[in-house]
């Protein structure tokens, strides 16, 4: 399937043709969790972002290999280089060793995305897992000159790399108005310069993860793991490296230095970085009050959902989250994933494709080439969900054209790039209720074939008192919950 992807590249701040570095292939790196708390919504974001990029390349034909880490070592508090270890601070107070906490958050984390529909990376990496790799690019920085040793620790020397290439190109800063606006920092004295960063960190006495490397025994720093892993699993140069807003500085920035300082060149063609989320206009966060895991969430709003939530705004914008905006975005699911049920047995007779029906395949496509619009895409399929309640209705037909072409919009797009199915895998209770309802209906529709209807009617209004709404249709009975 031959079409042009255009995506907003955020170092040259504009849509590019998307070309890949090796024809045919798409190597894609997303920043993944750092594993020491339930997942929360924040999180959703960009696992649903990338996700919906990863299988509109396969859709289209490319082979992919995904490649999303897991930080368990090195990502020290606010994101700075000195402080806990947020995993190895979490083990202390829980009294856990500290992989203890970074298996139980990661099995977590792979639950939630699970019932969110993401499809697994092609490689998952594990910061602790790849100690060798990042030492050894420690090693390329230094022998390039664009590092030093302090004290047992490793700094990325800023101004030395300034000199040559630009530090800053990403997020848009330059050194001089990072020396306005940086505070003073404990344990400055090791730095040459407040903006350098920690390539390698030696561990205090009392520091629980710590390996031993040629400068002391220590730990990674945070920006390091992914340079290293990215380069030992996609090359020294790949298409695309995804993540959140937040993560542009300094996480993405010393990335891209740390790449271009070991090997002459950024390595990334693409930079790609989903928007955050607010609540209620706010900034979601921890300290205000408004954090919401994605267990919470689950206990009230499907995980579809929520996915259908996050893909009615564009990843590059804001996304307010509030009880009435996921209220909408449940009837908003809910109608498309009945019309793809009722399409699917939909008449149709020998005929040419409509111009609506092919405005609106061609309108998702082009939607989705185009940065990944998912907004504009959905609102062509919510046209193809009324042209489907239309032809339900009588009020219109469908020509063998047409089918096939809303087909490929219903029963391949909608499921298979957006992931909205009705749900990925139900717990073994609501497969029971699911069952269970299955043959209190046949019991019902045997009734209703005997002109029983005083028993038809006493199963619906029974049903109805226990939050059951039985709705019958031309196409059958449908319950929902």
């Amino acid at each position: 399937m031959t079409r042009t992807v255009y995506i907003y590249n955020t170092l040259s701040r504009r849509k590019e043709e998307f070309v890949p570095v090796h024809p045919g292939l798409v190597g894609i790196y997303v920043c993944g969790p750092t594993v020491y708390g339930e997942p929360h919504l924040g999180h959703a974001r960009p696992a649903v972002t990338y996700d919906v990029l990863v299988r509109f390349f396969r859709y289209l034909g490319y082979k992919v290999r995904y490649v999303r880490n897991i930080t368990d070592v090195g990502h020290l508090e606010h994101d700075a280089d000195e402080g806990d270890d947020k995993i190895a601070k979490k083990a202390r107070l829980e009294s856990l060793e500290p992989m203890e906490v970074a298996q139980t958050y990661t099995i977590a984390y792979h639950d939630a995305m699970r019932r969110l529909n993401t499809l697994p990376p092609s490689i998952e990496p594990r910061a602790s897992g790849h100690i060798i790799e990042q030492i050894e690019l420690v090693k390329h920085i230094l022998d390039a000159g664009f590092a030093y040793e302090s004290n047992g620790s490793v700094y990325f020397d800023v101004p030395a790399y300034n000199k040559k290439y630009r530090y800053g190109i990403l997020s848009g800063r330059n050194i001089e108005e990072m020396m306005a606006n940086t505070r003073s920092l404990d344990g400055i004295g090791d730095k040459h310069s407040p903006y350098d960063f920690a390539l390698w960190k030696k561990a205090s006495p009392q520091h629980i993860m710590k390996w031993p490397s040629p400068w002391s025994e220590g730990f990674p720093g945070w920006h390091l793991e992914c340079s290293a892993m990215s380069w030992k699993y996609l090359g020294e140069e790949f298409d695309i490296h995804g993540g959140g807003m937040d993560l542009q500085f300094p996480h993405h920035e010393c990335e891209l230095a740390q790449n271009t300082a070991s090997r002459g060149q950024g390595g990334v063609k693409y930079w790609m970085h989903n928007n955050l989320l607010t609540v209620n206009g706010q900034k979601m966060g921890k300290s205000l009050g408004n954090f919401t895991t994605l267990g919470d969430l689950y206990r009230i709003y499907s995980p579809m959902t929520v996915r259908f939530f996050i893909l009615q705004a564009h990843y590059r914008g804001t996304l307010d989250f509030s009880n009435d905006a996921l209220a909408a975005a449940e009837k908003g699911l809910r109608r498309v994933l009945q019309a793809v049920k009722d399409f699917k047995v939909l008449k149709h007779a020998a005929g040419e494709l409509s111009p609506e029906v092919g405005k609106i395949r061609e309108g998702v496509m082009d939607a989705l080439c185009d940065d990944l619009n998912t907004p504009v895409a959905l609102a062509h399929i919510f046209d193809a969900v009324r042209l489907v309640n239309q032809v339900k209705d009588g009020a219109a037909r469908l020509s063998d054209e047409d089918y096939e072409a809303l087909s490929e919009v219903l029963c391949r797009i909608v499921p298979d790039v957006l992931g909205l199915v009705d749900e990925v895998q139900v717990s073994s209770e609501e497969k029971t209720v699911a069952g269970l309802m299955d043959m209190i209906l046949e019991v019902r529709r045997d009734a209703k074939a005997r002109k029983d209807f005083a028993v038809s009617d006493r199963i619906r209004d029974r049903l109805k008192e226990l939050g059951v709404t039985v709705k019958d249709t031309k196409e059958g009975t449908e319950w929902t919950l």
